[in-house]
């Protein structure tokens, strides 16, 4: 299998935790070409995957795009260790969780969503992180609220192994961490995610330890 990734994308993410808990091999491949415009690497990328979005999964001559059907399909063929719970109501309840934040919270402040508030709509880069902090406290608050009340959560969100929702989870997390977002009034949230940062699937996926990092200046926006 290959990935196409780019280390800051909260999406990716997802699918690297999700392959590193399956135990699953798989050949990194950055995307600077595509973000570069590239037109070689932009064609043979939009030739695989015409959203021109990132992960992209091939397996064998099958290319896969959106983090959580990719996460789904690999649960599927790989059902060991589950990151669905079997019962309905449950693998409902996970399922909203990771919903929630990959298409709630998530797309509000994604990176093509920030640039075009600066360009070409015109927006300072005040204002951008205004918006930024705005649905980000405005989805971390709901997003406490459904689990500090939720009989379900354990050392994870549901339960005490990782699920989809942890999946989702800690990189909206460190997503909030890069921009600074306070988390204090989050505990739930942070003590999941500080949970699951112990655990070598979630360590082994973090932005900083992916091998396209070198690519890119350490304040370049991507």
């Amino acid at each position: 299998m290959k990935l196409y990734s780019y280390y800051r994308s909260t999406a990716s993410y997802r699918v690297r935790i999700a392959l590193n808990l399956k135990g699953l091999a798989y050949e990194y491949q950055g995307v600077r070409g595509l973000r570069k415009g590239e037109p070689d690497f932009t064609r043979h990328y939009h030739a695989l995957n015409p959203q021109g979005l990132v992960p992209l999964l091939v397996d064998g001559d099958v290319p896969l795009s959106q983090s959580l059907a990719i996460i789904e399909y690999l649960d599927e063929l790989h059902p060991e260790p589950p990151l669905l719970p079997r019962e309905p109501a449950a693998r409902a309840h996970v399922r909203g969780i990771a919903l929630y934040i990959a298409c709630d919270i998530h797309p509000l402040n994604i990176m093509r969503v920030r640039k075009y508030l600066t360009q070409p709509l015109g927006h300072s880069q005040e204002e951008k992180m205004e918006w930024y902090r705005h649905w980000a406290v405005t989805g971390f608050e709901a997003l406490e609220r459904m689990l500090v009340g939720s009989p379900h959560r354990g050392k994870c969100c549901h339960g005490d192994t990782p699920t989809l929702a942890d999946l989702c989870l800690v990189p909206q997390v460190y997503n909030a961490e890069r921009f600074k977002l306070p988390l204090d009034a989050y505990p739930t949230l942070k003590r999941i995610h500080d949970h699951c940062l112990t655990l070598p699937a979630f360590i082994a996926a973090q932005p900083h330890l992916q091998p396209d990092v070198s690519e890119y200046a350490p304040n370049e926006e991507y």
